[in-house]
């Protein structure tokens, strides 16, 4: 953990190039240092027990795709102390687990309004700040849970940090017993610094497309210059392991983030894995890189068989994607076996370049 503020984190990245300035997304670091300060005041390494913050007001972080905002969180989590313990989730993952917990809970007697305070209590006795990526209701089981599950781990002293593509009043908008939802809202709003991220910046597309996405030949140069891509579509986050497994099958991809993920033709192609594994891929990632690419002759016809299949997949999923590749489309693959098929994944290899795709 850096010793360091969140403010002051953002400016040394914006001197040494890392980032650039956005004025919105300076008013969201400096209220995360706000809270910075609010949580460490609150909560002395000297001290052998939690005590709840009368004044440790979480921040909630809206606005469009690509804002920045998983970024920002990553700071903030990265900035703070070891003694203060914060968990970084994402929303959807969070309410699996409390639904998961619920359901324990009822199989050995217990009900839902019984549970719910336990619950609070033992998130409490856990973490200090909740951190939720990507905050968003659209279950009407979830919505009906949250408020009496919130007003329990707000009374335990729990801090929220949030970001999502809402703003805390259209919530859970047009959902079924909505009324019933609002009183968490209210709730909400009362708990956390609310920052609308207005920026007209996209970083997830605001990369220099001067060399497009399809990085031809294989060399340390264009490495490089997937690596400045990646760089500049995650806005600098920082980067996680994750799995993905179906049915069994896992695909491991080393570097992800929230939306991006970095893999290699290897990993995805010299692998028994099918349509299936590549949808799931698609549905988790918004940009997905496919790195190594190499010449595919007679004796790799299985593995240009499932590059056709993945092409296919992502393509059908409308999924950008970064490519490195040993050669032009047109010349990747001298086989007889699948020449025909694969005048179909050229054509789409090369749609997938284009401005139109990208932008859609």
């Amino acid at each position: 953990m850096s010793s360091a503020k969140p403010l002051d984190i953002y400016h040394q990245r914006l001197n040494d190039g890392t980032i650039k300035h956005d004025p919105e997304q300076e008013k969201a670091v400096t209220a995360l240092s706000r809270l910075y300060d609010d949580l460490c005041a609150a909560h002395k390494p000297s001290l052998a027990f939690w005590r709840k913050p009368d004044h440790a007001l979480g921040v909630y972080m809206y606005g469009g795709v690509g804002r920045g905002k998983s970024m920002l969180m990553d700071l903030f989590t990265g900035a703070l102390p070891a003694h203060i313990k914060a968990r970084r989730v994402h929303f959807h993952e969070f309410m699996i687990e409390v639904h998961g917990f619920l359901h324990q809970a009822q199989k050995q007697g217990d009900d839902t309004n019984n549970a719910l305070p336990r619950l609070a209590k033992k998130i409490a006795g856990e973490v200090h700040v909740l951190c939720f990526d990507e905050f968003h209701v659209t279950d009407i089981a979830d919505a009906m849970i949250l408020g009496r599950l919130f007003t329990a781990v707000f009374a335990q002293g729990v801090t929220v940090v949030a970001t999502s593509n809402w703003a805390p009043d259209k919530l859970y908008d047009k959902g079924l017993q909505r009324d019933l939802f609002l009183p968490f809202i209210d709730l909400l709003k009362t708990k956390v610094e609310t920052i609308h991220l207005d920026s007209p910046h996209d970083y997830r597309t605001s990369f220099d497309a001067q060399d497009g996405t399809y990085l031809t030949p294989l060399s340390a140069k264009t490495t490089l210059r997937a690596d400045e891509i990646f760089a500049s579509l995650t806005n600098g986050a920082a980067t996680h392991s994750d799995t993905i497994t179906i049915k069994g099958r896992k695909i491991v991809v080393e570097q992800a983030t929230d939306t991006a993920a970095r893999l290699t033709f290897s990993q995805l192609c010299e692998q028994p894995h099918g349509a299936e594994d590549y949808l799931a891929l698609a549905g988790k990632y918004e940009w997905i890189f496919i790195e190594n690419i190499p010449r595919l002759g007679y004796d790799r016809r299985n593995e240009a068989k499932r590059f056709m299949t993945l092409i296919d997949a992502l393509y059908e999923a409308h999924t950008k994607v970064i490519f490195t590749a040993a050669s032009a489309p047109e010349s990747l693959y001298s086989g007889d076996d699948h020449a025909y098929e694969f005048e179909r994944t050229i054509s789409r290899l090369n749609e997938m370049q284009s401005a139109l795709y990208l932008e859609a």
